[in-house]
């Protein structure tokens, strides 16, 4: 499913001279006609694919498409360290970009940074996750309907016996606002329905972390007890279906995802993970591309987003939407292989092969 984000481009009429900090008497930034602009892009870590395979380059393409190529984006991946961002603010900010698309490794220790870019004129657009501090613009998924197609998912795959057992709630990062409410989501669907055995916080989000609470879930209540894992995103289910194939779990139960990376559907479609939430990535960078550019020129953002969403700090921040799908073996044809995002070839290793052919998966 790739839902499409509109492109418009809002022309301001000058509205009396700029002043010397790049302010309007109106208080709006002064206009930039060049498209000559210098965008800072910062996201939060590499471990998941999605933010060098799809993210960085979708954005560094529309960017271009909207300044005819004349524009510059400037890259740096904090690499999952909080400190390190801070830092990369500061360069951005010494280099004087006209805007900053930031994902947040922390949206609480940002704020600073965020306020330090607003000081000095830089508006901010807050990526993927919704950073604290005076940003201008945002744009994401319904986190809190990831959780829901996660949980109302997993609680599908149960059948009518869903408290036959206990399922073990498998959480992002404390640091990632987004992984609260892709919780809070899931909790909608979940209680009530199933029992749930453990529930973890998984640090950094990384997969052998998971593997590890998922290990200690397994000793707890057993092996026999496992019934479902609620697993916040792929790479965390990789690190959980590792651990359970170790304990001897079989058949294995089942297990949810985020992203649809390669290797999740790759195991959907090997049928040891049940579904991932395809997140079209496409409509979220061009959003994204297009806000900054606006701002970059001191435009209004009027057109180009139809929500407002609050952060704990900054009231009705101009937002983009972008709507999901849960990916399960029956609709990879019409998901990541209908728009683009892989091939056939890539999904269908030999490794993959004769479960692909199982599904009708071929060139």
């Amino acid at each position: 499913m790739a839902a499409v984000v509109t492109a418009a481009a809002v022309t301001l009429a000058a509205c009396g001279s700029a002043k010397e900090s790049g302010r309007q008497s109106d208080g709006s930034r002064s206009p930039k006609k060049s498209d000559s602009l210098k965008i800072g892009l910062l996201l939060p870590e590499n471990q998941t694919a999605r933010y060098e395979k799809f993210d960085k380059p979708l954005i560094e393409k529309r960017v271009k498409e909207l300044t005819d190529g004349k524009a510059d984006v400037r890259y740096a991946n904090a690499k999952q360290d909080a400190t390190v961002q801070n830092q990369q603010v500061d360069t951005m900010i010494t280099n004087k970009v006209d805007v900053l698309v930031l994902d947040a490794v922390d949206s609480k220790a940002i704020a600073g940074a965020v306020r330090k870019a607003k000081e000095a004129d830089i508006p901010v657009v807050a990526y993927d996750r919704l950073a604290e501090g005076p940003i201008d613009a945002y744009t994401s998924f319904d986190n809190e309907e990831v959780g829901r197609v996660q949980g109302k998912a997993l609680v599908a795959a149960l059948g009518d016996k869903p408290k036959d057992g206990r399922v073990v709630m498998m959480n992002g990062s404390v640091t990632d606002p987004n992984a609260a409410l892709f919780k809070a989501g899931a909790h909608e669907e979940l209680d009530g329905k199933v029992t749930i055995g453990r529930e973890f916080d998984t640090k950094e989000w990384k997969p052998e972390n998971a593997n590890s609470n998922m290990e200690s879930a397994i000793t707890a209540l057993g092996k026999g007890e496992i019934i479902g894992v609620y697993s916040a995103n792929d790479g965390m289910a990789g690190g959980i279906i590792q651990a359970l194939k170790a304990a001897g779990v079989s058949p294995l139960p089942p297990v949810t995802g985020q992203d649809a990376e390669l290797a999740g559907v790759q195991r959907i479609v090997a049928g040891e993970q049940y579904m991932s939430v395809y997140k079209p990535y496409a409509p979220e960078a061009d959003a994204a591309a297009e806000m900054a550019v606006a701002l970059a020129r001191g435009e209004k953002l009027d057109t180009l987003t139809q929500d407002t969403v609050d952060s704990p700090t900054t009231k009705g921040v101009p937002s983009v939407l972008v709507p999901v799908v849960a990916l399960t073996k029956d609709n990879i044809k019409d998901t990541v292989l209908k728009d683009g995002v892989y091939s056939v070839a890539e999904i269908c290793t030999a490794k993959y092969r004769a479960d692909c052919d199982k599904l009708g998966l071929t060139d």
